[in-house]
Formats: C-alpha cells, sequence, structure tokens
C-alpha cells in the first residue's frame, strides 16, 4: 500500500532532519564556547520523535481492512476476504501483528543508522562516541518502535477506524505530549506504555526526577502492549467483521 511507504519514510526522515536540526545548533553553541552542548540524549531524543512512521504502519496495517471500496467496485471490504481465506481471527491477528511487529523492527533499525549517521557527521568529533556499550540503548529505541506500532495496533482493531488512533497517536508524540503533561499531575503517569518505555534509551527527561530504570520501561510497557492486544482479541474474534 502506498501508506506503508509514506510510514517508511516518515520513519527515517522525521529522525534524521530533527537530528541534523538539533546537532547544526548544537556544534554552534560549541563554536562559540560552549561545554557538553551535545547532551547524551542527542540522536535518541530525535528517535523518539520517529515513532510516528511505526504509528502510521501499525494503524493502516488492520484499519485498511476495514475499508469501504466504491459501488463501482462492489462495495465490499478487505476484511470479508480476508476471514473468508484465513476463517481463525485469532491466527489472522496473529499473522498482522507478526507482520507489523517485523516491518518496525527493521524500520527502526533503518533510523537508528541514518539517525545516528547525521548525527556524526554533523558534530564530527564532538559526537558522542558509540561503544559497544550503547549497543542496550539503540536495542532499546528498536524495541520502543515495536512496542509503539502494537499499540496503535491494538487500538485500532478496537475501533476499526484509522482516523481517530492516527490522530491521537501522532499528536501525542509529536505536537501535545499529554502524557508528559499528565506526568506534572501525578506520578502514576509515569508508568503509562510512552513515558516508561522511552526511559529504554533516554538518560533524561526535562522536569522529571521519577528514576525509571530501562528494565523497569521496558516490562512496564511490555505490560501494557500485552493487555492492550489480548483485549483487542477478544474484542475481535467475538464480534461482527
Amino acid at each position: 500500500m502506498p501508506t506503508v511507504w509514506i510510514a517508511m519514510a516518515a520513519g527515517v526522515l522525521v529522525p534524521s532532519v530533527v537530528a541534523g536540526i538539533t546537532s547544526s545548533a548544537a556544534l554552534d553553541a560549541i563554536t562559540r564556547g560552549a561545554e557538553r552542548a551535545a547532551g547524551v540524549d542527542i540522536g535518541y531524543q530525535e528517535l523518539a520523535f520517529g515513532v510516528v512512521g511505526v504509528i502510521i504502519l501499525g494503524v493502516v496495517g488492520i484499519s485498511s481492512e476495514y475499508f469501504t471500496e466504491s459501488e463501482e467496485s462492489g462495495g465490499g471490504r478487505q476484511i470479508t476476504t480476508s476471514l473468508t481465506a484465513v476463517p481463525s481471527r485469532l491466527r489472522f491477528l496473529l499473522a498482522k501483528a507478526a507482520t507489523i511487529a517485523i516491518g518496525s523492527a527493521l524500520l527502526a533499525v533503518v533510523a537508528v543508522f541514518t539517525t545516528m549517521g547525521v548525527v556524526h557527521v554533523v558534530l564530527g568529533e564532538h559526537a558522542p562516541v558509540l561503544g559497544i556499550e550503547e549497543l542496550p540503548r539503540l536495542a532499546g529505541v528498536v524495541c520502543y518502535w515495536v512496542y509503539t506500532s502494537l499499540l496503535a495496533f491494538g487500538v485500532t482493531v478496537l475501533t476499526r477506524h484509522g482516523v481517530i488512533p492516527l490522530a491521537v497517536l501522532i499528536a501525542n508524540t509529536s505536537v501535545v505530549t499529554v502524557t508528559y503533561l499528565l506526568t506534572k499531575i501525578t506520578l502514576l503517569a509515569n508508568y503509562l506504555p510512552d513515558m516508561a518505555g522511552i526511559r529504554m534509551f533516554i538518560r533524561k527527561i526535562a522536569d522529571n526526577t521519577v528514576e525509571i530504570s530501562p528494565l523497569v520501561g521496558d516490562l512496564v510497557m511490555t505490560a501494557w502492549v500485552m493487555v492492550l492486544l489480548m483485549i483487542a482479541a477478544a474484542v475481535f474474534t467475538r464480534r461482527d467483521a
């Protein structure tokens, strides 16, 4: 589908372009004598914005099944054909989720290489060193992207429509981070899926004193994804197509 190519382009270009802008600003600050202008999270923060690509992938991957064709084409929906070909709804849903997860992981790997490459090209010797000790953080990025795509997938299974989850999830990621604002009201908001999951690779969140280890962040986001997917599967297997 054309939308899948758009998702892939967004997933690679968004963090790379933003990384180029922030790295240029950091380099300018360094040349003016600022110390540690390139923070420890440079590149990683930009990759957090790149999840817009996998959000699109997760939403479109299932919402396209419910798209109604034109009257000239019969006015049918893909979901009818899909469930005729694969009568087991659970197997169908698992296949969809696995495909989205694999696609998101591959997209995340490409985005990591391109984004970090831009940071190192722009900053040169001032760029943070990416040694073997950074592998867990980079793996955290991939894990975060995969989980985010599955969250988008699960929400869309429940709504059976792509517009609302797409708008809400993209806005929360790139425009107004509602979950971040909620952390100002209650500390429990730090354990929402995106706020907990981002701790897998972001070391410092502005104006946030709550300490969550990468492992705990991973476990919390895993729990959210598993619960949502189980609810989505239960609903999908019991309602009309």
